[in-house]
């Protein structure tokens, strides 16, 4: 029975169908990347063409193009969407992959060889108003125009352009909407309110097979392939709140389904969504692996692990396009700001390789570490050490932006063998490494806080290259007589590097007065430490155990906000590890937990420490922390009963999982927290956010499902090998209450020399102060190049406008300039307007588009 408690307000159901432009099918995955290896090396493998599918989705008005009874039609590289009055037909054509014979890199993109194959997909409302009325809405600035043939009577000029497409009244009170984002197509279904959603029917004709996965998506299978219908959200805005709806796809019959829809509570607001903007797999046929990742200004997310595939996916021109090694090499790969790959390369030598730590500049180099035991490892002339010891060493690659060269890359360590797991830069371009060592003879530097590896055996290190990575600024061991090993680092802005890692020796060198400067519990227990050494390396500003007395406990991941307070996370097996009052979780819940604690910037007290978990295995892996002290955390668990928040990605199982929680700023609190995964084993290991003012949350690790959730159009939608790393990007929605709570956001084209540029601009009121930021994002096709330009900035509210001025960069040229008008009605829940002016040297303007505020 329908609830009439939806009445509050307009009830939408969206839906993306991933299949338009590129058609991301899963039986023709080829079909994404229109190039081919490189024939001088049979390894290596060239990016995504970046020429089909970049295109904003627009509709044609039909003035005669096409049969007379479609209203509009959108056009894709190999498919062609035609609306009519009833239905929404889908052509779609691909060739047929050989069956065999086929190269590894054809697997990467040859369209060579195979049969041509056409389908048509039609999508019919069943039971609906058989002539409703068909509009074109947001015009786009951009016509059409049909050149056929020696008689101009049948050529078709200036046809218009249209953003949407809307169907009014398709059933009573219910409308449907067509347009495009990212790269796919999306409808929605507008409920007003009294309208009944469950009166929605939708028909496949041309479909083989109807079925509902494991992600609760709708997969039409076809004779090409599928297409895939992604899970609908379902949400009501009411009172300026987004407020999600549970529901899905109801099968009811071969060909048919509908949608259920759950009763409403209006008591219970849904504020925070997360989301995926891209997933992606990245790898090969074998075993490649995910360890860290970084993110620049711009929204690029640099990735780095370990790839024991042969047919890893490495780009033209790249610093290393072959595996050189029998058994694995590193690799670094970097995605912009839509998940395509900039570069993607090795790392490594003639024996085994394997990238721990990443790091990135303001100049986007990229900074590596990791083990080698590799006599070939690429080094450069010049560089601290070329030579490899007696045993595996630590290795310090810093590659460029486009990543074809080595600005420098050394090994690290002495003859006992050693291991980069951490790595950070300083605006100077200083490296500052951490890892292992075995070495006795590991090069320390005069002055350095302990220059002598007090016992042999396993210890830390920590190390500080020079921007040309041609010598020391300080090195030194850290730990005691037990086994010390660190695994993360971080550097605040005056150069003192936060350490953290595990220790077993009950000497370890901590500093009086922080939080436990003596060994918690019995010997021969691993515990937590945290250090944070001087800018010189000389000595601790501060060192701490940070432990239970009954179990083992780990730090696995350190950040450190503006104020010099340390973030450590990591696994906690001790049922007494230090928590404090009002912290999310006081007490271990299974044998194991992820742990999350902030220290003051002294090291001598607590600000909050909290378990994370639930009853089985857990740990955090990674961290990362924005201006506003929230921490974003990735890990893996095994526990069905972890705590996750409404609106989170399902577990997929009850196996090993990987995992993304943000944590309030005062560690009481979870803002999100989801599963991440298939059906499979998922292990998250690294996390990064962006810059901006409300961050994406970057996260990397390992995957054997074959159904992990990569989003349409992503790098590489199918599982490669045994095991594969994988890529996503979590966009982290915040609707904020009260009287000033907005979420604005808009599209449309902008003309710029010549091209057309697609861009999406989002304002965030802020609750209290009725203050607006933004954000501006593009691409410029004029160039083929990708870009995203972003503009922080906090907006003052006079009467009914906001004015937005920002400098902004065009292809990699600072200096183009745009102002934003929000212009407010007054009539709360509706739509109001807004104009972005773009003074280029063109005089090219964005148009104006519709927005929502709510006051």
């Amino acid at each position: 029975m329908r609830d009439n408690r939806v009445s509050h307000g307009l009830l939408r159901v969206q839906v993306a169908i991933a299949v338009l432009p590129l058609l991301t099918m899963t039986a023709c995955a080829s079909a994404r990347l229109s190039t081919t290896p490189n024939k001088s090396d049979a390894t290596a493998h060239v990016p995504p063409s970046e020429s089909y599918g970049k295109l904003p989705l627009y509709f044609e008005a039909n003035r005669g193009q096409t049969d007379e009874q479609v209203r509009f039609l959108a056009r894709g590289s190999r498919s062609t969407i035609f609306l009519t009055p009833s239905e929404a037909v889908l052509a779609f054509t691909d060739r047929e992959q050989p069956a065999k014979g086929r190269s590894q890199g054809a697997r990467f993109g040859s369209e060579a060889g195979g049969q041509v194959i056409r389908t048509v997909l039609r999508m019919t409302l069943i039971g609906a108003n058989p002539e409703p009325a068909v509009v074109g809405t947001e015009e786009l600035p951009g016509k059409a125009n049909y050149f056929i043939g020696s008689d101009p009577a049948n050529w078709r000029t200036d046809v218009p352009t249209y953003a949407k497409v809307r169907y009014k009244d398709v059933y009573p009170g219910i409308d449907l909407i067509y347009y495009g984002n990212q790269r796919q197509l999306e409808y929605d279904f507008v409920v007003s309110p009294g309208a009944d959603p469950t009166r929605i029917r939708l028909g496949f004709q041309g479909a083989d097979k109807l079925e509902v996965d494991a992600q609760s998506d709708l997969v039409v299978h076809t004779a090409t392939g599928v297409s895939r219908h992604r899970k609908p959200v379902i949400y009501q805005e009411v009172d300026g709140a987004h407020r999600e709806i549970a529901g899905g796809y109801v099968l009811e019959g071969a060909r048919r389904v509908g949608f259920r829809v759950a009763a409403y509570d209006a008591r219970r607001p849904l504020i925070i969504d997360p989301a995926l903007f891209y997933s992606t797999y990245l790898g090969g046929s074998a075993v490649d692996h995910a360890s860290q990742i970084a993110v620049d200004g711009s929204g690029n997310a640099y990735v780095t692990g370990v790839a024991a595939s042969t047919d890893f996916p490495t780009t033209a021109g790249a610093a290393q396009t072959a595996f050189a090694g029998p058994f694995a090499d590193a690799f670094v790969t970097k995605f912009d700001p839509t998940g395509s790959v900039v570069y993607s390369t090795y790392l490594g030598g003639s024996d085994n390789d394997n990238g721990f730590g990443i790091a990135i500049d303001a100049a986007g180099n990229a900074y590596i570490t990791g083990q080698t035991n590799s006599g070939t490892f690429p080094t450069t002339a010049g560089a601290l050490r070329t030579t490899l010891g007696s045993n595996g060493m630590a290795f310090v690659t810093k590659l460029s932006p486009t990543g074809s060269a080595l600005m420098y890359s050394t090994y690290l360590g002495g003859s006992g063998g050693d291991t980069g797991f951490g790595i950070a830069v300083d605006v100077a371009g200083n490296a500052y490494v951490t890892g292992t060592t075995e070495s006795t003879d590991f090069p320390t530097t005069p002055g350095a806080f302990q220059p002598f590896n007090p016992a042999g055996g396993f210890r830390s290190f920590v190390a500080k290259l020079n921007p040309l990575g041609t010598g020391l600024l300080y090195a030194t061991y850290l730990g005691g007589t037990g086994t010390d090993r660190a695994f993360s680092i971080a550097v605040d802005t005056t150069g003192n590097a936060y350490v953290t890692g595990d220790t077993t020796s009950t000497d370890f060198p901590t500093t009086p007065g922080t939080v436990q400067p003596v060994y918690p519990g019995i010997g021969g227990h691993m515990h937590a430490f945290v250090i944070q050494l001087n800018a010189l390396g000389s000595a601790p500003v501060y060192s701490t155990y940070l432990g239970g007395g009954g179990g083992n406990d780990q730090g696995l991941g350190v950040a450190v906000d503006g104020g010099g307070n340390a973030y450590v996370v990591g696994q906690a097996g001790s049922s007494d590890f230090p928590t404090t009052p009002g912290a999310f979780q006081l007490a271990l819940r299974g044998a194991a937990d992820g742990f999350v604690t902030k220290l003051n910037s002294s090291g001598s007290a607590l600000i909050y420490s909290t378990y994370l978990g639930g009853s089985d295995v857990d740990s955090v892996n990674g961290i990362a922390v924005d201006a506003a002290g929230n921490a974003y955390l990735t890990g893996n668990t095994a526990s069905n009963d972890f705590p996750t928040t409404a609106g989170a990605f399902p577990a997929g199982n009850t196996a090993a999982k990987a995992f993304v929680t943000k944590l309030g700023p005062t560690g009481s609190s979870l803002v999100y927290s989801t599963y991440l995964g298939g059906s499979g084993e998922e292990e998250g290991n690294g996390i990064a956010i962006d810059s901006l003012p409300n961050p994406n949350a970057y996260v990397v690790g390992i995957t054997n499902s074959t159904d992990f959730p990569t989003t349409a159009g992503a790098f590489q939608t199918t599982f490669g090998g045994l095991e594969d790393a994988f890529v996503a990007q979590i966009i982290d929605v915040t609707l904020l209450p009260g009287r000033f709570s907005a979420r604005v956001t808009g599209g449309g084209t902008l003309n710029v020399v010549g091209g057309i540029a697609n861009f999406h601009f989002i304002i965030q009121r802020e609750a209290d102060t009725g203050a607006l930021s933004g954000r501006l994002q593009y691409v410029n096709h004029a160039s083929g190049a990708r870009v995203q330009s972003l503009t922080y900035t906090s907006l003052t509210i006079v009467g009914n406008t906001a004015t937005f001025d920002g400098d902004c960069t065009l292809n990699g040229t600072p200096g183009c300039h745009f102002t934003v008008n929000v212009s407010d009605n007054g009539e709360p829940g509706t739509n109001d307007t807004f104009t972005i002016s773009y003074p280029a040297p063109d005089g090219g303007t964005l148009r104006s588009g519709n927005i929502l505020i709510r006051q």
